[in-house]
């Protein structure tokens, strides 16, 4: 697949900011999409609203921008409806996991056939750079002036606990990392999930003094610790999780499941036959 086959040629130059992780995420899914010979006309992308709500409509297939924290629950009708389609979400941690954060929490329990990429930068990016779910401990954002008091979720944690089938963190620094896990997540059956720790040099890094898109992007490297590396006290299954509320990103691969998807499961139990294509 040629670049240009992928993307809409006419809607760039885009609208990101200079040394915004997303031009890696949308390359890294253009990477996996090409290695994988996916088909366009049989994929649908599925956003909400925020700078990751925009990547979809740079691509060259068909897309639904819905309604703030929307994404999940748009894509699991689609799925339902038209089960023969690969839908894809993409949007980011707000979009996901603060107004949306229920429905993407059932849809990991029900293991809906949907496949999710959540580009986590720490912050309201698009709005202002205001205080998000994820934003780090003593971090500065617009509404946190003194610093975030609260601590983040654990974005790939929660997914995996809900019930995903495959569910991996990586980060805007990894990307082959990142397009071997976005191939992985497409081609398993499923709820699929890929968190991609991500830069926002412009509202999160100025306000939080890491200088230019390039050392934010290796403080988010020099801030990660692959899960294989990670050592902790067994008294408790949770402890490994502090490391996430210290600042510190865990990586890699957290499960890998092969539960029935939930469409296939309705069909199996009540042996349902759907009616033959025209």
């Amino acid at each position: 697949m040629e670049f240009f086959d992928f993307y809409r040629k006419d809607r760039w130059p885009h609208q990101f900011c200079p040394g915004c992780g997303l031009g890696t995420v949308m390359n890294s899914l253009y990477k996996a999409f090409s290695d994988l010979n996916m088909d366009l006309k049989n994929t649908v992308f599925v956003s909400g609203i925020g700078c990751t709500g925009r990547v979809p409509g740079y691509i060259n297939g068909d897309s639904v921008h819905t309604t703030h924290g929307r994404p999940i629950a748009f894509a699991t009708g689609i799925k339902l409806a038209r089960p023969d389609l690969n839908v894809v979400v993409i949007s980011g941690d707000g979009d996901l996991f603060a107004i949306g954060g229920n429905h993407i929490i059932h849809a990991a329990r029900r293991n809906v056939d949907i496949k999710v990429i959540a580009v986590n930068n720490a912050t309201y990016g698009l709005t202002g750079g205001q205080l998000a779910p994820t934003t780090p401990h003593n971090m500065i954002t617009t509404t946190s002036p003194y610093g975030n008091k609260e601590h983040p979720f654990a974005l790939s944690e929660l997914v995996a606990a809900a019930g995903a089938n495959y569910v991996a963190r990586w980060t805007t620094a990894h990307p082959n990392q990142l397009v071997n896990s976005i191939k992985t997540a497409l081609t398993t059956p499923g709820f699929t999930f890929v968190e991609v720790i991500s830069q926002c040099p412009v509202n999160f890094g100025r306000r939080n003094k890491m200088g230019d898109p390039v050392y934010h992007l290796r403080w988010i490297k020099d801030h990660s610790i692959p899960l294989s590396k990670v050592t902790f006290d067994m008294k408790s299954p949770f402890d490994f999780m502090d490391i996430d509320f210290k600042g510190i990103y865990t990586i890699g691969e957290f499960v890998k499941r092969d539960r029935a998807p939930y469409g296939k499961t309705i069909e199996t139990e009540n042996n349902i036959l759907r009616p033959p294509k025209e």
